[in-house]
């Protein structure tokens, strides 16, 4: 009885385990992750792009639905009654009672276009339609990947901005014991050791402050990735060398160019559909064409239970022509309303123009003096190093004071802080400048 029970467990657990696992288990995972795996990622699972991808779906579905006006229409319309009380002519003077009791009809019509300009105008605007919604994906995609890298860049900045802190914190706690010992064997007094006490403190209290900082931004790239919330944080490679090469200064000798951004690209499909849409108003003067052939089954009897036994069936064709000859003036006033709107836009060009070439100043300033300010403190990171080995050198030796090495110490570390928070901006800048110049893709 009990190896059956046994058995019956495992058997149980084999089957919940599969369905345990999954639930813990989330879709889609990265098990490392550079940044093109992140925007690679962003781009396939990003709700706004998803969104932006089945708003081009529904677009395409819209303009099959407008261009299917073009093939036969054929409808079917049936009709059965009863008069409770046949209809009275008047033959004669006389009032005389007509038709039958009950009637039956069904009408197969069928009907195609042959000229009407709604739907040359759906027709002439299909791919512009269909390309402006695959702009506007176009232009979510570009801010996604800008959301996404800067992201990434400013975990990158915080990860190192703790490692940073726990090789100070190495430092100190070293420098801490020593001045310990020194204090202890009275070869100085305690103040070296309060002092390292105090830095120690801080270093620590910053690298508490820059991991839970670190926490809501692995929160915030989620968001933008839309990486699965139980599936723990991105797992980021942290590569600073690799970055380091990305910020050559090629980029400052590229110029901008209207064509390349998105928003210039969509202007112009707009000034497109604009176009038809002035034509299509100009259209209204011409007459609608269609052709139709009709037939009908039709059925009359006195008695209702014999409606179907005969049949008296016409049948005929046609085109049918449709003019409008006066409308108050309507069709002068939207044309000249669709003139105004075209009009319009190319003032809406001059400003984008303006807008663009602004940005691009603006994205290329900044971006240089960021460049300027990282190899400036990268040197200056170099120095402090340099400073604060041969203070600790000379300290050891009696040369120099404590109070020269917790100096140097303090320095080096703020040097090293300000060289990779440089490092963020240069690389955050170049970013805001690849935007300005439309040049900014997932390969880059």
């Amino acid at each position: 009885m009990k190896r059956a029970v046994y058995f019956l467990a495992v058997i149980c657990g084999l089957l919940l385990s599969p369905r345990i696992f999954a639930q813990q288990q989330p879709d889609s995972v990265l098990t490392s992750a550079t940044l093109q795996d992140c925007i690679r990622y962003a781009l396939a699972h990003q709700p706004q792009l998803k969104q932006s991808r089945i708003d081009e779906s529904i677009t395409d579905r819209t303009v099959k639905s407008k261009l299917a006006d073009w093939y036969p229409q054929i409808n079917l319309d049936f009709n059965l009654q009863h008069y409770l009380e046949l209809p009275t002519s008047i033959f004669g003077g006389n009032p005389t009672k007509v038709g039958v009791a009950n009637t039956s009809t069904a009408l197969f019509g069928l009907n195609q276009n042959i000229f009407t300009r709604d739907l040359l105008l759906a027709s002439n605007t299909a791919r512009d339609v269909r390309k402006q919604s695959q702009q506007n994906t176009l232009r979510t995609q570009i801010d996604v990947i800008a959301d996404v890298s800067k992201a990434y860049y400013d975990i990158l900045l915080t990860t190192q901005q703790i490692n940073v802190l726990d090789e100070d914190i190495i430092r100190l706690e070293r420098s801490q014991k020593d001045a310990f010992n020194q204090y202890q064997s009275g070869t100085v007094d305690k103040i070296d050791y309060k002092r390292a006490g105090i830095s120690l403190n801080n270093a620590r209290a910053q690298q508490k402050s820059a991991r839970e900082l670190l926490n809501a931004k692995q929160a915030y790239l989620q968001q933008l990735m839309g990486y699965p919330t139980n599936a723990g944080n991105v797992p980021i490679v942290n590569d600073t060398t690799q970055l380091a090469q990305q910020v050559t200064g090629q980029d400052t000798l590229l110029t901008g160019n209207y064509q390349n951004r998105i928003e210039y690209q969509q202007l112009q499909t707009q000034q497109r559909l604009l176009k038809a849409n002035l034509q299509y108003n100009k259209w209204s003067y011409l007459p609608t064409l269609s052709a139709f052939i009709n037939y009908s089954f039709a059925y009359q009897n006195p008695e209702f239970g014999q409606l179907y036994s005969h049949n008296y069936p016409n049948s005929l064709l046609g085109l049918k022509l449709s003019l409008p000859i006066f409308q108050g003036g309507k069709r002068v006033h939207n044309i000249k309303m669709a003139e105004l709107q075209l009009q319009r836009t190319e003032w809406d060009f001059s400003t984008m123009r303006n807008q663009i070439n602004t940005q691009y100043t603006q994205a290329m300033a900044t971006y240089k003096s960021n460049l300027n300010d990282y190899t400036t403190l990268k040197e200056n990171m170099q120095t402090a190093q340099e400073v604060y080995n041969l203070l600790q050198l000379q300290y050891k030796e009696g040369i120099k004071t404590y109070l020269d090495v917790l100096i140097s110490e303090t320095e080096l570390r703020t040097a090293q802080l300000s060289y990779y928070n440089a490092m963020y901006q240069v690389l955050s800048s170049r970013i805001d400048l690849q935007k300005a110049l439309g040049t900014l893709t997932a390969n880059n």
